[in-house]
């Protein structure tokens, strides 16, 4: 099927989703096999080995690219084998300018794993562009930020620090996790590189671990299919498949998402036990033009400040029956998490103080469930922390 000039929607359903040539299947096959014939030496059908190519994850990586208007989707067995994917493309001595509040799984990675291995980054708040310039070295040869970012919800201006990246000839990557491609193109932004934990919205079910880049620049896409070669972190046929059925619902998942959690947001702001709530779809977040300018809608991710402290925000998760206390985000089923303890807990206590993580500071996944029965478990967990207090 042409898919040119589709809808998102029916981009999902369809992009890179033609029926089986062999048997009509209308379902993307799995295709397990982990080689495949050659007429003879080098003369094949397009694959010889499944780490190096396979058919279901080719229909997955071409619906991501287009759904995030891309030329080239390329898949990896998890959202940090994609990140380091893509840092596995720079070298000893390079530095690269990361947003401060990213992922602590990502953070790990520049702080824990790259840094021993020579690559230098410096971490800095990019809701200022004039700092982000300011911070270019000579030797920058990437710049990383997400947005929303993970835990804060920060907004930071695409276009705008694409423009600086652009100009100082360092290519802009940018991690959609939070917002997916319904909510935020950030190739159509300027970014080079877009980069999804597919375990999150993509797949949207809380069963496949995944991960994918996606860029329209010729030469870093050579330069990831080598990596996601030799590096061998692939996904299964069947993860890709998993992915694929996900996103077939992405569209309808993401309005619901959206329109939950907008309604959660305003009910923690007004309630008495909460000292602060971050959301982009609040007129009170500080990044709320921009992300109304940049998105298409604020997203299904919420923290909060509980007041209380550690004692109070343990209380809360554990009264909880409707939002589980579970790390990731994502799926249908809403979750809750305490990100100093859970999935920030790689990021030094002194540098979560900065960002504003505390002990009462939660963050919720909040999913496509009855809004009024999403409401009651919350104030289930109020009371519980309220008794403490």
């Amino acid at each position: 099927m042409h898919v040119e000039g589709l809808a998102q929607d029916t981009l999902c359903i369809h992009a890179g989703q033609a029926a089986d040539e062999v048997s009509g299947a209308v379902m993307v096959p799995i295709s397990l096999s982990s080689t495949f014939a050659q007429d003879g030496p080098g003369r094949h059908k397009g694959y010889d080995y499944s780490r190096a190519g396979n058919p279901t994850r080719t229909a997955l990586e071409s619906c991501l690219a287009h759904l995030e208007g891309g030329k080239h989707g390329i898949a990896f067995g998890s959202g940090c084998a994609a990140t380091s994917a893509v840092l596995f493309s720079l070298k000893s001595g390079d530095h690269v300018l990361v947003g401060d509040d990213v992922y602590g799984g990502t953070f790990r990675i520049f702080d824990s794993v790259l840094k021993s291995w020579g690559l230098d980054a410096t971490f800095l708040d990019m809701s200022d562009p004039g700092a982000v310039r300011a911070a270019i070295r000579p030797n920058t040869r990437l710049l990383w930020l997400e947005t929303p970012s993970n835990p804060k919800l920060k907004i930071f201006d695409i276009a705008a620090i694409a423009e600086i990246a652009h100009e100082a000839g360092v290519p802009l990557a940018v991690d959609n996790t939070f917002a997916t491609p319904m909510l935020q193109r950030p190739l159509d932004l300027g970014a080079k590189l877009v980069v999804h934990s597919t375990t999150k919205y993509l797949n949207g079910h809380s069963d496949v671990v995944g991960g994918a880049v996606i860029t329209s620049d010729d030469a870093i896409a050579d330069r990831l299919h080598f990596l996601q070669k030799s590096l061998g972190a692939v996904p299964s046929p069947f993860d890709c498949y998993m992915v694929l059925r996900g996103l077939k619902t992405l569209g309808v998942r993401m309005k619901q998402h959206v329109h939950n959690a907008l309604i959660i947001a305003r009910f923690l702001e007004s309630h008495a036990q909460v000292e602060r709530v971050f959301y982009p779809g609040l007129a009170s977040h500080t990044g709320h033009a921009i992300a109304a300018r940049q998105m298409k809608g604020p997203g299904g991710m919420i923290s909060f400040d509980l007041k209380g402290g550690l004692s109070a925000a343990t209380a809360f998760l554990k009264a909880l029956r409707i939002f589980t206390c579970a790390e990731s985000l994502g799926g249908v089923e809403s979750l809750a998490e305490h990100p100093a303890i859970m999935t920030h807990a790689s990021v030094p206590p002194e540098t979560r103080r900065a960002l504003g993580i505390g002990d009462g500071f939660l963050r919720l996944s909040v999913g496509v469930e009855d809004i009024e029965d999403l409401k009651q478990d919350l104030e289930r967990g109020f009371h519980a922390a309220r008794n403490l207090v």
